[in-house]
């Protein structure tokens, strides 16, 4: 079992210095990890309802606590610490410009030494689309496509592609990553993550808890795509009960992240560095699962 923190880029983190002391807590006790989350702007009293709290707001309005841009922080990051992992958990893919994305994060990954994991979701938020000039009720098909654009530029020697919202030919993007490619997770807790994930993904991350039905979804998907659906990584949050951490290794879980700040409501049962140390101790624990 591998280890992550999440929320790194929430709290006190959005500092520097508290983000570098953390992260360097973390590779000091083993984790694998680190995940951000992104959110550009939260619309004052948004319609839209937030899918994982049962008011249907979410944290990072005015009064909560700031989110800075998961790419940018992840590079600072990357500059301080030499082998954690830095993933976004996730990456909102149809707000942004697939091409630019790709440079962006290809290049993040070239200078970090491959150290780059991509998680991506639609969004729910469509006041931030609106905000952003993005198109809401296209982004699931915008993100199936902006997969395999971005794939494209990072694989490719000469990059060619087709498609309904993003085409080019022979467009050299380079650098390209240093892992050859960047590990791509789907984010969300709905039977079209699922099946965006059996199809398309290195990995898949339910934002709230590990559904069997879920899995099963993401299984049958990839097999009915040929694909090998051992081969996606399956991420689940951390239990409050470390306990049951061999009972998610059963499933099929092979990466668990715990929060740093209780973001959404959610428990952190790490609230400093010094809890990252300590945690070394489940990290021992488990990780041979």
């Amino acid at each position: 079992m591998k280890f992550g923190l999440r929320y790194c880029n929430t709290g006190r983190y959005t500092q520097l210095s508290a983000a570098s002391e953390l992260l360097q807590a973390g590779e000091q006790a083993g984790f694998e990890s680190a995940w951000t989350v992104e959110h550009t702007i939260v619309p004052a009293g948004h319609a839209s309802k937030y899918p994982y709290s049962q008011d249907g707001k979410m944290a990072g309005g005015r009064v909560d606590i700031p989110l800075p841009d998961p790419l940018i922080w992840m590079s600072f990051l990357a500059s301080r610490t030499s082998t954690i992992k830095l993933g976004t958990a996730i990456l909102i893919l149809p707000q942004h410009s697939p091409v630019v994305a790709a440079k962006q994060i290809a290049t993040l990954d070239y200078m970090s030494g491959g150290r780059i994991l991509l998680g991506v979701g639609v969004g729910w938020l469509r006041e931030e689309f609106e905000a952003i000039g993005a198109d809401f009720d296209t982004r699931a098909a915008r993100t199936d496509e902006y997969i395999s654009a971005m794939r494209a530029l990072w694989v490719q020697e000469a990059p060619a592609f087709d498609g309904k919202f993003v085409s080019f030919q022979d467009a050299y993007c380079r650098p390209q990553p240093a892992q050859q490619t960047v590990p791509i997770i789907i984010g969300g807790h709905s039977p079209a993550a699922a099946r965006r994930a059996g199809r398309l993904g290195d990995g898949f991350f339910p934002a709230r808890g590990v559904s069997v039905e879920l899995l099963d979804i993401v299984k049958s998907t990839a097999e009915a795509a040929g694909r090998d659906p051992s081969a996606i990584e399956i991420t689940a949050s951390m239990p409050e009960d470390p306990g049951d951490i061999p009972k998610l290794a059963k499933l099929g879980v092979s990466r668990i992240v715990v929060p740093v700040t209780p973001m959404a409501g959610m428990h952190a049962p790490i609230a400093n560095p010094d809890d990252v140390i300590k945690f070394s101790e489940v990290i021992d624990r488990y990780t041979d699962l």
